[in-house]
């Protein structure tokens, strides 16, 4: 069975039961298990790291090298799935069943969760403002979600993630720029002097080059900066024609297609000579353009305006329409396609036969035939259809008058002239247009490792999960009071980068000693690293300004594993301490325990007694089978729970057993 471990939402089961290690020296550990060898590296990418640290808040690349020992082949094609967990200092663990918490983790219980997930995804959107808010759905069940917010120069417009997931390329019209964000860091490497409106950005098929529009909303000169996609120098600028620019590529890169609105035409530009070979008079104001590789040819939209954005919404519908299909080879017009004008928007589905063009005044969406050149179908639908998306399985509609989302089986299309089967789901509370001003980039994509999308809803100032096959969307979070005006993902799930290796890059959380739980599925391999996270002097001392008490848990009656049986009493002991002079904190008199589930809803709050020597004990009452977490509360000291360390504890019913 193949795992891609993508759960949106849904938060894994913490493993409590470590073993206590020394300092990483260095990061590079190795498990054999019947004849399959696991080599894990762990490299820190913080700046001015020593080899042997892992520096607590900082990125680190996790590498997986699986290899056949008798051979030495690697094993390529599987699936492995990773976790870390903090072992809880002031716990003694005499055991540590990896297999039990693995099985636990795979299930993705609801309950708790491992402190760090190398099986995730990140949700990026493009706001209204001049940030970049980063989610990791994963993280926190009931908690902030929030992983990082990266600031701007100035509002972004466009944007394109690299295909390894490591850059996201960003335009800042006002500034004429293109912000460079590091995904490892999630802050602005660099900027890249694109040229006066530098708005659209792409990345070639061979990731080779980097293209941004530049000029459109003037007189002069108007094309494309064309930037070395890795060494990010500017190579050269390409004037293609006036106006608004979409790009699209030949599979191979070696001719990019673009539109200029203002003068109806579609240059061809050779991309080895970085030269225009040939600008083709297309119609009135081109606005979209895709290439199918099915039919080796471009299709060219028009809304039908000079100068036209391709929003036929903002500007008005015409006279001139019509879909212009360019042959990929000899760059001449192959067919012009009979079609009314204020087409904004023409995508193809996956396979790159058939594309759909919404019509937005006309409240109907074409469905073009790239084998045949000719409209074969026509959805009618209401409410202005703006927006398509696409999943493996489904096109996705989104309309500037209304929340609900259509959505058209991509196993229906192709029989000329039948209806096309619809079905909708609610996007959200709020319309596509009566969100902030959309940008040209995504609002709508498909969630990795799953028949699911994430949809960017500006109005609603949130971002919302739906998976294919139900009525609603699953869940939903808030975008920290700003409007996304796009979203993408950062995948990071283990990838295989080289045959038998696979890696990922992550943010370390909290410092203190860790069990990397390994997990493949086929050939079985369940195995526990130990790793070693240490503390950042920097963020000790705020950690100290803002949280003055230390908490440790000391041995309990729910046992080393920290499991009693349902219906029992459990006895938490701990000691509190100043966190500057690590003196006991004595004869408190409103220490508080409080016990709960998660999300919170059923919990205990206790005071705890004094023992002496900053030591505190409280007694729990009776559980019901399942896992609780536990934490500590001092407001005389300034310490609030949330900012105590927690401590899982697991009621096992009758049929359970004790690790």
């Amino acid at each position: 069975m193949h795992h891609r471990l993508g759960r949106v939402f849904l938060t894994a089961v913490s493993l409590f039961t470590l073993v206590e290690v020394g300092a990483a020296e260095p990061v590079a550990l190795r498990h054999v298990h019947q004849g399959i060898a696991v080599d894990l590296s762990i490299e820190s990418l913080a700046e001015g790291a020593q080899d042997d640290q892992l520096l607590e808040g900082q990125p680190a690349r996790f590498r997986f090298r699986v290899t056949d020992t008798t051979s030495g082949l690697p094993l390529s094609g599987v699936y492995p799935a990773a976790w870390m967990d903090l072992f809880v200092k002031g716990i003694e663990a005499d055991a540590l069943d990896c297999d039990r918490k693995v099985e636990e983790l795979v299930g993705g219980s609801l309950f708790a969760q491992a402190e760090l997930d190398l099986n995730v995804f990140y949700v990026v959107a493009l706001n209204d403002d001049a940030t970049l808010t980063v989610v990791d759905p994963l993280f926190g069940f009931g908690g902030t979600k929030l992983l990082a917010m990266v600031l701007l120069e100035s509002p972004g417009e466009d944007w394109v993630l690299t295909p390894e997931g490591d850059r996201i390329y960003v335009s800042l019209p006002q500034v004429g720029k293109v912000a460079v964000v590091d995904t490892a860091r999630w802050k602005v490497a660099s900027t890249l002097d694109a040229g006066v409106g530098a708005r659209r950005v792409a990345l070639q098929p061979d990731e080779a080059y980097l293209w941004v529009s530049y000029g459109e909303s003037q007189e002069g000169p108007s094309g494309f900066a064309v930037f070395n996609a890795r060494t990010l120098e500017l190579v050269s600028r390409v004037e293609t024609g006036r106006g608004r620019h979409e790009i699209t590529f030949r599979p191979d890169s070696r001719y990019a297609f673009v539109t200029n609105s203002r003068e109806g035409t579609v240059a061809v530009v050779d991309v080895h000579r970085l030269e225009v070979v040939q600008r083709l008079e297309t119609g009135v104001g081109p606005a979209a353009i895709d290439y199918s590789s099915q039919a080796r040819a471009a299709y060219v939209s028009h809304a039908g305006v000079p100068g036209t954005s391709g929003n036929a919404a903002e500007e008005g519908d015409g006279t001139d329409g019509g879909l212009v299909a360019i042959d990929g080879e000899n760059h001449q017009i192959l067919a012009r396609i009979p079609a009314p004008a204020g087409i904004g928007e023409l995508r193809f589905a996956p396979g790159g036969r058939f594309a759909l063009a919404p019509h937005t005044a006309g409240n109907t969406v074409l469905i073009l035939d790239a084998a045949r050149n000719r409209v074969i179908q026509t959805a009618d639908v209401e409410d202005g259809p703006y927006r398509i998306a696409f999943s493996d399985e489904l096109a996705y509609i989104q309309h500037l008058g209304s929340e609900i989302i259509l959505m058209i089986p991509l196993d229906t299309l192709g029989s000329e002239g039948t209806p096309v089967s619809i079905i909708d789901f609610p996007g959200g509370q709020s319309a596509l247009g009566k969100g902030p001003r959309l940008s040209p980039a995504a609002s709508l994509i498909q969630a990795p490792g799953a028949n699911a999308i994430l949809l960017a809803n500006g109005a609603d100032q949130a971002i919302y999960y739906y998976r294919e096959g139900m009525a609603a969307p699953m869940g939903s979070f808030q975008n920290y009071g700003r409007q996304p005006r796009a979203v993408l993902v950062v995948d990071r799930s283990l990838k295989e980068r080289a045959p038998g290796n696979y890696e990922t890059v992550a943010q370390l959380r909290r410092p203190g000693h860790y069990a990397l739980a390994f997990f493949l599925d086929a050939p079985r391999i369940i195995h526990c690293f130990d790793v070693e996270v240490v503390e950042d002097p920097a963020k000790v001392a705020e950690r100290r300004a803002r949280n003055p008490v230390a908490v440790e848990y000391l041995a309990t009656t729910a046992g080393p594993h920290h499991s009693i049986a349902a219906g029992q009493t459990a006895t938490v002991r701990f000691r509190l301490t100043d966190a500057t002079t690590g003196e006991p904190l004595t004869a408190l008199g409103d220490v508080q325990v409080l016990a709960y589930r998660p999300p919170g809803t059923r919990q205990n709050r206790l005071n705890a007694r004094a023992l002496g020597e900053g030591v505190y004990e409280a007694e729990l009452p009776p559980q019901r089978p399942g896992r609780f977490t536990v934490r500590v509360a001092c407001p005389s000291q300034g310490l609030p729970f949330q900012a105590s360390p927690p401590l899982w504890v697991d009621a096992l019913s009758e049929s359970q057993e004790a690790p």
